[in-house]
């Protein structure tokens, strides 16, 4: 079978849970060949885990430039390895960064890129991609008519399934055309002790119907008892609410989780844009004309602050 060139994203030593998806999904598509990228000491761990989703082989390089330059290393090194692999397609995270490595990878190689894929398929002339257009109204299928496909899978997917392979280690020694923007001071974030919105399997989201910043606390106890990450709406997120980097919508983040819980939010089409392919929405909200209710697959017509600490209630057991 044909070799899948899977990019492996990792932090902190660890494998991170969309990379296991794409492993997962490239099985579909051939024999999945993972790239494991400056990982230092914990390459041997993180490629250990791959093997076990899959992986056949495990491509290997390390230097400084992957952790003190911006995207262009990691480009480099994708793009070499494809050369020499010729693979019949590269599989990427679909976050910012993988985007950009996306589209200078398929752009050196000469090969036509495919964005935000909600699912792969085999197809006669390649890879199939099922793509959420026009705010996730439309799905269309969609393929590479040339070179090797490259491919950017939004978060939740597909549910990781293990399936153990060789994971023979390959160590590659790229070389680095240089030119990038230098990293020259990091500043940690500040762990919330949830999962990353984009990544997280639940997501419970509020809206102008909070009232309040401290309208949130009733979100994120929901949150915290499903071991779920918090949202917000843009509206909420403009009045100064919550952060930013938690905004989603069509200007903020897309999310696609298992389950997508939108309280106080009223559905208008720039929201519906980041969350509407989430696998089973339910909303909390008093209007009960809200948009939100043509979209979802459960509705409450009920005060987010009576509905949500019962729901609570009950999650805690």
């Amino acid at each position: 079978m044909s070799e899948i060139l899977v990019l492996v994203d990792h932090a902190d030593g660890q494998i991170r849970k969309p990379a296991l998806e794409l492993l997962t999904l490239a099985r579909r598509l051939g024999t999945p060949a993972a790239v494991v990228l400056g990982a230092g000491d914990s390459a041997p761990a993180i490629a250990a885990k791959a093997a076990e989703y899959g992986a056949a082989t495990v491509h290997t390089a390390d230097a400084d430039e992957f952790t003190t330059q911006l995207v262009v290393p990691k480009v480099d090194a994708l793009t070499q390895i494809a050369k020499a692999l010729n693979p019949a397609a590269i599989l990427i995270t679909s976050s910012g960064e993988g985007k950009e490595i996306a589209a200078r990878t398929a752009l050196r190689l000469g090969s036509g890129i495919i964005t935000d894929a909600v699912d792969l398929e085999p197809g006669d002339n390649g890879p199939v991609a099922t793509q959420s257009v026009f705010a996730a109204s439309y799905q269309v299928k969609s393929t590479v008519t040339h070179g090797a496909p490259v491919i950017t899978v939004k978060p939740n997917a597909v549910a990781p399934e293990p399936a153990p392979a060789a994971g023979t280690l390959e160590s590659v020694t790229v070389a680095l055309t240089g030119n990038a923007a230098t990293v020259t001071a990091r500043t940690p974030r500040v762990s919330s002790g949830r999962p990353e919105l984009t990544e997280a399997a639940i997501v419970v989201s509020g809206g102008r119907g909070v009232g309040a910043a401290d309208g949130f606390t009733v979100v994120e106890d929901l949150a915290d008892a499903l071991g779920a990450a918090v949202g917000a709406s843009r509206a909420a997120v403009d009045a100064g609410w919550y952060p930013h980097t938690n905004q989603v919508g069509q200007t903020g983040k897309q999310v696609s989780p298992q389950l997508y819980i939108a309280a106080g939010i009223s559905g208008a089409i720039q929201h519906r844009a980041g969350m509407q392919t989430s696998k089973t929405i339910v909303a909390v909200n008093k209007d009960p004309e809200a948009p939100i209710f043509d979209l979802v697959d459960y509705g409450v017509v009920g005060d987010l602050f009576t509905v949500l600490p019962q729901v609570t209630a009950q999650a805690k057991g």
